[in-house]
């Protein structure tokens, strides 16, 4: 990981997770999106359908992470299209990787960073989870990940307590919700809501929408 990726990860003010479980996979995020020490958009979801077969979760820049979704939504299709074949997971997978080492190597002002989670199911049934990092790495996860989200270390100290090899879906929908609030109440670029996916043999399903709001109560003097 090289010293941009390092500076990054102060940066992208995100919470997002993957957790591998026995029957599916399970994938959440916050809402919070900042811009510097603010918070501009307390309802952007991060966590979002790319087609009939994939998930993915983002964390970084929003623009590049809405414009990485378009071109491997498109690129996925004229693939499709041409072999007349659906492309697998890990196809899947190694475009963001590869649109995603392309585009952090070009020469521009404005430096490419955004990190991605991918999970998805295949024409056998099977299902996996890989995680992108901004340089283009891609790894598949045989547990769980966070990827570079500022949340992470917060994520995955709950996570390393918490998950274990034989979870199911329903487990981890509840372990997910967990870290993600969390994750919310230390991480100043994390807040504001839950969202959470899953991928099965039933497809992808958006099982969670839940909104964190702020409460001012009186305190009760002693």
């Amino acid at each position: 990981m090289d010293e941009e990726i390092k500076k990054s990860i102060l940066r992208t003010g995100t919470s997002i997770l993957g957790i591998v479980c026995k029957d599916g996979i399970v994938m959440a995020g916050d809402r919070q999106v900042t811009a510097g020490t603010i918070a501009i958009s307390k309802r952007e979801q991060k966590v979002v359908k790319v087609n009939d077969y994939l998930v993915a979760a983002w964390t970084g820049m929003a623009s590049d992470a809405q414009m990485l979704k378009k071109l491997v939504v498109a690129e996925l299709k004229l693939k499709e299209l041409k072999s007349k074949i659906r492309p697998s997971v890990k196809e899947g997978a190694s475009l963001f990787g590869m649109l995603a080492y392309q585009n952090i190597r070009q020469p521009t002002m404005v430096p490419f960073i955004a990190g991605s989670l991918v999970a998805g199911f295949d024409e056998d049934g099977s299902f996996s989870l890989y995680s992108i990092e901004p340089a283009g790495t891609v790894t598949k996860v045989e547990d769980y990940d966070a990827n570079f989200s500022s949340g992470m270390p917060f994520i995955l100290g709950l996570l390393e307590r918490g998950y274990k090899k034989d979870l199911t879906v329903k487990q981890g929908i509840q372990l997910a919700i967990e870290c993600i609030k969390a994750s919310t109440q230390r991480d100043t670029g994390s807040g504001y809501g839950v969202d959470v996916f899953t991928v099965t043999s039933d497809g992808i399903k958006h099982v969670v929408k839940q909104e964190i709001e702020s409460a001012y109560r009186e305190e009760v003097s002693k």
